[in-house]
């Protein structure tokens, strides 16, 4: 919920993350549409599933669609990371749980703007509640 806060209220998220933990970074810069990485770049679909290591990650059903808002420049001999929401099966779902996944789990099934801008990550990005 704090990284979704994040793309859309960046000086709220100050306020929520009192009760998480900040993980490690998997990588000091990411690609967004926009300066600030709130507009969603893709919609892509899981071509398998993946259980998330931990909490900076998401649970990803093969065939569930993807909402992608972020993707992480690839350092050294790190993988390749894209950060997105899914949503339950229920369409009552009102926010989907935000986390990163492998680039290399999905297929991007339509562009919807270029993620072109190379912006520094932060702390907040990996931030765990």
């Amino acid at each position: 919920m704090a990284r979704l806060l994040s793309l859309f209220f960046p000086g709220l998220v100050a306020i929520c993350a009192v009760h998480g933990i900040f993980m490690d970074r998997l990588a000091s810069k990411k690609l967004c549409a926009d300066d600030e990485c709130v507009y969603t770049i893709s919609l892509a679909r899981a071509q398998e599933d993946y259980n998330a290591p931990d909490c900076r990650f998401i649970n990803v059903k093969k065939g569930q669609q993807i909402y992608v808002y972020s993707k992480l420049v690839k350092e050294n001999e790190a993988g390749e990371f894209w950060a997105g929401s899914v949503y339950g099966d229920r369409h009552e779902d009102e926010m989907g749980t935000v986390g990163y996944f492998p680039s290399n789990l999905v297929e991007e099934q339509h562009v919807y703007q270029e993620a072109t801008k190379q912006v520094p990550t932060t702390d907040i990005d990996f931030f765990c509640e």
